[in-house]
């Protein structure tokens, strides 16, 4: 039994291998701001990427509605540097009015995509994470979204790529710290005005002092909702079989890797798994429980 959680660096190289869908030569833009998260995942995939083979490029935003969003992108621009990174920004300007923080994420996904077609990039990556991801599916349930409007954040989505949504905002700063990292702490982060810091400062913390597993609760619900209904297994009944949502991603992730090289194994609980014939790339159960 494990007596603490894999280390950044291992979430982030697992989350790309088995959740990402990314191939050797792959380069990826990612977004960087100076802050804690960001940092943690430029710094993460420097270690992760040659491994995978894959090529690294950063590139930050400035929305031009702070004064110190070009000395913290001057950080980030330092510890890209030190990492063997190329960088580059883009500045903008996004006028103050309504809606603010959704009018920035839009200038700054299309800045992005611009950076990374220049780039020749074919992903972008961004440092979301599990408590991130955990209030957004809480912002949506209070906005009324329907079931399928809670299937967010997913690891990969188009050519969006969040290879720390596996990871706990204490796995990042663990990580800071661990690697002597510094890092730039945005203000707009914290201010109540925003819904999303209210929920983040005030409704989070009263939700883990009733349930301290909440933010994996939400996360393995937009995980469900996100996983589709899947192929379908009958059980040794012939009535059919539940999985549940991380199941059937590696039952999906099998699927895509089974090749005409050996059967592929997905282990279900109660001493069963389904095994994919690289042949007919159909899934078939088998119990395992008297197996020696």
């Amino acid at each position: 039994m494990r007596s603490h959680p894999p280390a950044l660096i291992t979430i982030v190289n697992r989350t790309l291998r088995d959740e990402c869908g990314v191939a050797r030569g792959d380069r990826l833009l990612v977004a960087v701001s100076g802050g804690a998260d960001s940092s943690a995942l430029l710094h993460a995939l420097s270690r992760v990427a040659p491994r995978l083979g894959l090529e690294l490029r950063a590139h930050g935003v400035d929305h031009g509605l702070r004064p110190e969003a070009s000395a913290e992108l001057d950080r980030a621009e330092e510890l890209a540097t030190r990492l063997g990174v190329p960088f580059g920004r883009t500045r903008l300007r996004v006028p103050a009015g309504g809606n603010l923080q959704a009018r920035a994420r839009a200038a700054r996904y299309s800045a992005l995509r611009r950076a990374a077609a220049e780039a020749g990039a074919r992903w972008i990556a961004t440092a979301h994470h599990a408590d991130d991801r955990a209030e957004t599916v809480l912002l949506r349930l209070m906005r009324g979204a329907p079931p399928v409007g809670l299937a967010v954040l997913p690891a990969r989505s188009g050519d969006l790529l969040r290879p720390l949504i596996r990871a706990r905002r204490a796995d990042v700063l663990a990580h800071l710290g661990r690697h002597e990292i510094r890092w730039a702490e945005d203000p707009s982060n914290r201010d109540r005005r925003f819904l999303r810091c209210r929920v983040r400062e005030e409704l989070m913390p009263l939700l883990e002092s009733m349930s301290p597993g909440i933010v994996g609760h939400l996360c393995a619900l937009a995980d469900e909702l996100g996983a589709g209904p899947g192929p379908a297994i009958l059980d040794e009944k012939g009535e059919l079989l539940r999985l549940s949502g991380a199941q059937r991603r590696a039952l999906r992730r099998a699927l895509s890797v089974a090749g005409a090289a050996k059967r592929t194994r997905v282990r279900l609980s109660g001493g069963r798994e389904l095994l994919i014939d690289p042949k007919t790339r159909l899934p078939e159960l088998l119990s395992t429980a008297n197996d020696t």
